[in-house]
């Protein structure tokens, strides 16, 4: 086969996964790396995953890496969309699913969202139902390779159905939570629920009831 016979199978395959992207999504060329603030320095000797708030059995539950890494480990195939306007199309994430966790260390009944929490205090909300939902994942690995500090290791929350900016980097605790609230980016103007397919990127589209008041 020749180039210019595999061209049209090139242009045809790129067209359908365009026809894929949420809307104002675009492909890019490789990964970008977007966050705030700088890349941390992690020990995974002292390192651990802490579970904390409205636990089941009002405790704290703390999991070291070779823990997290002894639970149930599962992959997930799941496209990525960041608020800045890029997808990555059919990732293959590698890690604990939440609702795994959330098994070990289980929420009280009345907890009806989580907030993840990450490195320099960055934390992101989300309902209780986008956190146990089968795609949402504590991953390692993406593609068949450990992630870079660049992109989250040891530990990066992904859930698929919202903007990236949920999906939290360096991964430190999990807050059970018996109302919602307000994370990092979600207090500084962003979409309380953040979901890419209805492209609720900003505070101002928000409608009655998508989340708590902004403070002033």
């Amino acid at each position: 086969m020749t180039p210019d016979d595999e061209r049209p199978v090139d242009d045809a395959a790129r067209l359908a996964a365009r026809r894929r992207l949420p809307p104002g999504q675009y492909l890019p060329r490789g990964w970008p790396v977007l966050h705030y603030g700088r890349v941390p320095q992690i020990d995974l000797a002292t390192w651990d995953l802490r579970i904390f708030g409205a636990t089941a059995d009002a405790s704290t539950y703390a999991l070291t890496y070779p823990e997290l890494l002894a639970l149930p480990q599962s992959d997930v195939s799941a496209d990525f969309h960041c608020v800045t306007k890029f997808s990555l199309l059919d990732n293959l994430w590698r890690g604990v699913l939440a609702r795994d966790i959330a098994a070990v260390c289980p929420p009280d009944p009345a907890v009806t969202h989580v907030m993840v929490w990450a490195e320099y205090g960055y934390s992101a909300n989300v309902s209780l139902s986008d956190f146990l939902a089968g795609t949402t994942v504590f991953a390692h690995s993406r593609n068949g390779a450990g992630l870079s500090p660049e992109h989250g290791w040891p530990l990066r929350f992904v859930c698929p159905p919202l903007y990236a900016w949920k999906s939290a980097k360096w991964v430190r605790a999990i807050e059970y939570l018996v109302g919602d609230r307000r994370g990092f980016w979600e207090d500084r103007g962003y979409h309380n629920l953040g979901r890419a397919a209805a492209e609720q990127r900003y505070s101002y589209q928000e409608r009655p009831g998508d989340g708590p008041p902004l403070q002033a």
